[in-house]
């Protein structure tokens, strides 16, 4: 094999492949034979069919499979062989590639690599310095936590006979739709208990405005139209009536904030215990939240202070990744199948969110590159006893079985559990110049 290497860039190489002759002509007459195995021309004996009709009948086909049996092999090679470590290993495209059975074979491939990273100070004497933030917990936040916990025990009791509707207080409502007079299919509520204030949509339409100041037993009816493109076609460019009728005017009472209520909550023998747990709760809170300001500082500063070519083919499979998980979030409830325009829609959009999230995807593969170099210039690695302790905190906070967090991850391959691990090795990185930063103030 003949090979040469040459330099598009600072991350870019270029790598010339020659696969020498012999090489070539044995992988055609070893295709040549795996094909007079299988295929049966008339007036031959299965397997008995000369070299030359074979090679009349379906040289391009044999010549395809010898160019997709010799390329990876040789571009692995020439990887070795050449020093160079490809960020992604992508086979060159074989589509536009010639082969003939009796001379060499050259192709060309073009791999990424990763930068070469001149790291910063970020540990003493010359650590990164971070800006305090002085926030504490309130009285006002204590207080608010523990009217929360009032209103989560809150009972709904009649109002007072005659109590008109206001902010605050709870309808009970029987509700249906007429178009023409006629009943709407599945447009009956009964019992319905709404919080006047709350702006929640009821059969797609907010009610509070024409509820403020009703009182038990009025009825209202309340025109809605729908435009001419609703994808219902019968209610497109018509007016449904909802009737709505008032049963009952309700009001939330609160337990007094007292010993009894607290032991309500939990396990609490006094009112104080219970502040002196929601303080806590609300210290730890708040310490995860400077911890991530903190640590969003030192990211900005790693970023700035580090300057390098970063290869483009991270930066456009970080941007696939960030288009796709949006669409996923901003469609997960909204997709159509019999909606025809739905593909076209959702490309446009693509294309809207890849321009979109171009420098976000810049930004996590500068950083996670940066973060790569500290944990080798650092030794840190990540144990087993790392990856379940990991697995144990995703099952807390998601509420889930270790042994399901388990199952997601290894039902995306060693690929999947490659990157989980490296996520855990960018964040132990992250951590070590966080430990190691000075907050000034």
């Amino acid at each position: 094999m003949k090979l040469e290497m040459t330099e598009l860039g600072p991350v870019k190489r270029a790598l010339k492949i020659e696969v020498p002759e012999d090489a070539v002509k044995s992988e055609f007459l070893k295709v040549y034979a795996e094909l007079k195995k299988q295929v049966r021309i008339p007036g031959f004996r299965p397997g008995k069919a000369p070299l030359e009709l074979l090679q009349k009948r379906y040289s391009d086909l044999v010549g395809k499979d010898v160019i997709q049996r010799l390329v990876p092999d040789y571009y692995q090679r020439a990887v070795k062989e050449s020093g160079v470590v490809p960020v992604v290993v992508d086979i060159p495209p074989l589509e536009r590639m010639k082969v003939e059975p009796d001379t060499a074979f050259t192709f060309t491939a073009t791999v990424e690599i990763k930068p070469t990273i001149k790291l910063g100070d970020y540990r003493p004497p010359n650590p990164i310095s971070i800006k305090k933030d002085a926030r504490s917990v309130t009285d006002e936040q204590i207080e608010q936590a523990l009217q929360t916990l009032r209103e989560k025990q809150a009972q709904i009791d009649a109002a007072p006979e005659g109590t008109t509707l206001q902010e605050g207080l709870h309808a009970v409502l029987t509700i249906e739709g007429f178009l023409d007079n006629q009943p709407v299919e599945g447009s009956q509520k009964n019992g319905h208990l709404h919080q006047i204030g709350s702006k929640t949509p009821i059969l797609g339409v907010e009610l509070d405005d024409q509820l403020i100041g009703k009182s038990a037993g009025e009825t209202l009816d309340i025109p809605q139209p729908y435009p001419p493109n609703h994808p219902d076609p019968n209610l497109a460019g018509k007016t449904v009536v909802l009737k709505v009728t008032v049963d009952a005017v309700k009001e939330q009472k609160l337990p007094d904030l007292d010993d009894e209520f607290a032991k309500d909550c939990g396990d609490y023998e006094s009112l104080e215990s219970l502040k002196t747990a929601v303080t806590t709760q609300l210290d730890n809170i708040l310490k995860q939240d400077l911890e991530a300001g903190y640590k969003d500082q030192v990211i900005e500063r790693l970023l700035q202070m580090h300057h390098f070519d970063i290869p483009e083919i991270l930066i456009e499979r970080e941007l696939q990744t960030l288009v796709r998980q949006q669409l996923m979030k901003e469609h997960r409830h909204e997709h159509r199948e019999d909606n025809l325009e739905e593909p076209l829609r959702l490309q446009e959009e693509a294309k809207r969110l890849q321009q979109e999230q171009q420098p976000e995807a810049k930004k996590r593969v500068k950083l996670s590159l940066i973060l790569d170099a500290i944990s080798q210039k650092e030794g840190l690695e990540v144990s087993d006893e790392d990856v379940q302790s990991e697995v144990q905190k995703l099952a807390t906070t998601l509420k889930l079985p270790v042994e399901e967090i388990q199952r997601m991850i290894e039902a995306g391959g060693q690929g999947a559990q490659e990157e989980f691990r490296e996520r855990m090795k960018a964040e132990k990185a992250l951590q070590f110049v966080y430990q190691n930063a000075v907050i000034q103030g």
